[in-house]
């Protein structure tokens, strides 16, 4: 059943600067640490082969993302609505001093039973924002006091541990609402042995634990069980995890059709038709926090400078999203306006330069040819994507709108597996526009921004560098005063869309479903199944 273009509403955003994290009470209440199991059994779901070790300050792709959140609690958790719960923080607040002090429950450990304290999240901390140790989350860490990308130091002078449950934090007025993301989960004392072995078995305090030490098959499956030594604020109301690696989410979602598979968190293009009328009410078709993207790295000749401003413009004028969105889609998506998300604060269809994301073939010829005056473009162009995730046909499509709107030979790239391709792109080597995008992290402006667009960023792939674009995000995060916030990310996302770094395509709908032996499935603000809240039958 083909149904209209999705509608998103706006999760509305605590102001920069106002947020005071403080436990409350719930329905759970009196009842913390007992994680009973309503429906029992293994929940078979869907993932990606983890590109790295379970390193959560490692961990920048959705496959491993969905296990490193199953095995961790962070200070916060985001809610299904993205709103902020306590985690492991009894309080976040702003002291006297400006700085936001951060205090523990006594109670939480890992699931090796030793107990988490505030040297655990420190000492995570330190390890992440340590250039040495060259992991992607590094600059996740760049707001705290004392972090210099440039410095191999071990510690740095914005975090300071007051006592076993309460530490410190030098930051900037909105650091607190990021706390939620997994760059910011804690490590016992025994990762540090051996960081990249802790990566293969790691040791999580959160609601899932790894079910032995051969539970990671790699590029088959991982194997997770309730952790019963949780005492956090969630329940676990199954016995586990079973995280399926798939070839193709065509193959997943056949398994899904067969009883073969429980949850699917995203439906293939070849079933976007007919999903809704198979599954029924077992179908998800949501608002959802993903940007999809091309990215071009800022090395490729070409695509530098005035002549790569030009080109960039002219691709992404020559890309007809409304076509593609109705034809491959079938109404799922939502044509890009900006560079974020409609689902957090601060999203806008008002940017000047928004009119270089709307289909004029043209226009866009135009342009291509100014570009060819600076220096004639030769051969042909090659758009990148894995073959073993939905993308391929959309790709295609791209080439060949290129190939017909702008005279350009062009053809799909395609890599094996996603941690192929992303390791490509992490080292220039992709030589062409690339497939990328962003799920969020946690539900602000910020986080669409900075990761992938700041100079030296650690999902900067595209190694675009704009000392300009730098300080509007520097002065928004700084700003105390919600609305200078919001007015300083649009200025630099007005700079985006003068350089093109990525050109946005569209907003993707959460599509998924799952089969008739599981219930309450809910599939949460950034997409993700609520795993913990499945049962069963």
């Amino acid at each position: 059943m083909k149904r209209s273009r999705i509608g998103f509403g706006v999760i509305a955003m605590a102001a920069a600067g106002a947020l005071v994290l403080t436990s409350c009470s719930s329905s759970n209440e009196g009842d913390k640490g007992e994680g009973t199991a309503t429906g029992g059994g293994i929940i078979s779901v869907n993932i990606t082969e983890p590109q790295k070790g379970l390193i959560p300050a490692d961990t920048t792709e959705v496959g491993g993302g969905k296990v490193v959140d199953a095995l961790w609690e962070g200070l916060v958790y985001y809610d299904a609505d993205g709103q902020t719960q306590m985690g492991v923080a009894e309080s976040i607040e702003l002291n006297d001093d400006g700085l936001w002090e951060v205090k523990l429950r006594d109670d939480a450990v890992f699931s090796d039973g030793t107990p988490v304290l505030a040297k655990n999240f420190v000492d995570a901390w330190n390890y992440a924002a340590n250039p040495a140790n060259v992991l992607g989350n590094q600059t996740f860490f760049a707001d705290i006091a004392g972090f210099s990308e440039a410095d191999d130091k071990e510690a740095m002078e914005g975090l300071v541990v007051v006592d076993d449950h309460t530490f410190t934090i030098d930051a900037t007025p909105d650091f607190a609402d990021r706390l939620g993301y997994s760059a910011y989960y804690p490590l016992p004392d025994v990762a540090f042995e051996d960081m990249d072995a802790f990566g293969q078995n790691p040791i999580g305090n959160g609601l899932y634990k790894l079910d032995g030490d051969n539970a990671w098959k790699h590029d088959v499956e991982l194997n997770l069980v309730k952790n019963d030594t949780y005492v956090g604020p969630r329940e676990v109301a199954n016995d586990g995890l079973h995280m399926k690696v798939y070839a193709s989410l065509d193959a997943a979602y056949t398994d899904l059709e067969a009883g073969n598979l429980d949850v699917l968190d995203q439906i293939p293009d070849t079933a976007f038709d007919v999903f809704q009328d198979t599954l029924g009410d077992r179908a998800v078709f949501q608002g959802g926090a993903l940007l999809t993207t091309l990215t071009i790295s800022e090395n490729l000749e070409h695509f530098k400078g005035e002549e790569g401003k030009l080109r960039r413009a002219a691709l992404s004028m020559a890309i007809d999203r409304d076509e593609l969105i109705d034809v491959i889609f079938n109404g799922t998506n939502i044509p890009a306006t900006d560079f974020t998300s409609p689902v957090v604060d601060g999203y806008t269809d008002k940017l000047k330069g928004a009119e270089k994301l709307k289909f004029n073939a043209d226009e866009a010829k135009k342009l291509w040819a100014e570009a060819d005056e600076i220096s004639p473009f030769e051969g042909s162009i090659e758009v990148a994507t894995n073959s073993d995730g939905p993308h391929q046909v959309w790709i295609e499509a791209v080439a060949n709108q290129w190939n017909q709107n702008l005279g350009v030979e062009s053809a799909p790239k395609l890599y094996p597996t996603f941690p192929a391709f992303l390791d490509d792109r992490e080292q220039d080597v992709v030589g062409g526009p690339f497939r990328a995008g962003w799920q969020g992290d946690y539900p602000g402006a910020y986080n669409y921004l900075y990761p992938l667009y700041a100079t030296g960023s650690s999902s900067n792939h595209g190694f675009y560098a704009n000392p300009e674009f730098d300080k509007l995000l520097k002065e928004g995060v700084e700003a105390t005063d919600h609305e200078e916030t919001v007015k300083k990310f649009h200025e630099a996302q007005e700079i985006l869309l003068e350089d093109l770094p990525s050109i946005p395509l569209w907003y993707q709908g959460t599509t998924g479903g799952w089969s008739e032996s599981v219930d309450n499935v809910t599939f949460g603000w950034n997409s993700v199944p609520i795993f913990n809240e499945i049962t069963k039958k």
